[in-house]
């Protein structure tokens, strides 16, 4: 993918940190799973400061679930600057999340990051080379994806195929792919057009773009880990304690 469109820099991320942790409890029965510490820091704080790393300033954030814990941990942050949208009263998935945020947002296409996906960096940052491959004449959504063979966490089927151009297909019934989404996306606004109303998947909108021919993906370069659980969390805490130098941003 071309590196001509590295001008459309994101600078503003929705991060999905509504859920019920509900796979992560007993570390769950007290806080949001956002809240949940790894090497020594709560995940929200390694996803907010890898966006601020890539240049993000403007992060919106979902809650719902021990909101009140959350909302307060990032009252005491700066960078990037944090706008709460509150889903205390219904939980609306990521799909009605992103909806109800979307004045928030605004109108620039923007980050979408799950707040239990981090990774060890190789080299340059997997966020620069996703706004460096956003194309937004092509698409109307660019997943980050990770290798299946090389997660912490995931032990499904994979999600997607992978076409030579980038565009993205479907895994189908009984079929294996080696590409999971690694729960980071840019999104353009018009992808959100007529979104249905109340709490609905993400997946309905991507429906949308991959009939239009316009969902794409990249591969990241690096260990994808899903901190789903407190197994895929302890093996989360060995990698990074085996990389300390991959922390900063990388996970």
């Amino acid at each position: 993918m071309p590196d001509a469109h590295s001008h459309h820099h994101q600078t503003t991320a929705f991060v999905l940190a509504a859920g019920m942790g509900s796979r992560m409890r007993p570390l769950t029965d007290d806080k949001p799973k956002p809240m949940v510490p790894l090497a020594g820091r709560p995940l929200i704080d390694h996803v907010l400061d890898r966006l601020t790393a890539a240049g993000v300033t403007h992060a919106v954030v979902n809650v719902h679930y021990k909101a009140d814990v959350l909302q307060g941990h990032l009252a005491g942050r700066t960078s990037p600057r944090i706008t709460i949208s509150d889903e205390r009263e219904q939980l609306l998935d990521t799909g009605g999340g992103v909806v109800k945020a979307r004045a928030a947002i605004g109108a620039a296409p923007f980050v979408i990051h799950n707040s239990d996906t981090v990774w060890l960096e190789q080299g340059v940052s997997n966020l620069e080379r996703l706004f460096r491959a956003w194309d937004p004449q092509r698409m109307d959504s660019l997943l980050l994806l990770a290798e299946r063979a090389r997660c912490i966490g995931y032990d499904g089927a994979g999600d997607f195929e992978l076409a030579a151009d980038g565009r993205l297909a479907r895994r189908r019934q009984g079929q294996s792919v080696p590409h999971v989404f690694a729960g980071v996306s840019i999104a353009h606004p018009r992808m959100i057009d007529g979104a249905p109303q109340g709490a609905f998947s993400l997946n309905v909108l991507w429906d949308r773009a991959l009939a239009a021919g316009r969902l794409h993906g990249i591969v990241l370069d690096g260990l994808w880990m899903h901190v789903g659980t407190p197994q895929a969390l302890d093996e989360a805490e060995e990698l990074v304690a085996r990389h300390p130098v991959a922390r900063h941003g990388g996970a």
